[in-house]
């Protein structure tokens, strides 16, 4: 099953409202695990499992909303302009 597959049936079972607030749990622990860190505690993995999380769901929400190419877009839009900052 591909990866977009997969997203789609997720969506399919659990519906978009449910997927919609799984978003914003997962972003919500991410939030914690970072702030554990900012802290002094060790705990990468737990930040990288939560990133995991939150990236899967954000590819849900961009099936959901059929923006993938406009996601793709602002982003490489932001990259750049990132960079002309960098470089000043």
């Amino acid at each position: 099953m591909s990866e977009k597959e997969l997203y789609r049936l997720a969506l399919s079972k659990y519906g978009p409202e449910a997927q919609t607030l799984m978003v914003f749990e997962e972003m919500a622990e991410l939030q914690k695990e970072l702030c554990k860190h900012a802290r002094g505690a060790t705990n990468q993995d737990h930040i990288a499992e939560e990133i995991a999380d939150v990236l899967i769901m954000l590819d849900q929400m961009m099936i959901l909303h059929e923006c993938e190419d406009l996601v793709f877009q602002y982003k490489q839009e932001k990259k750049k302009r990132l960079e002309n900052r960098l470089r000043g």
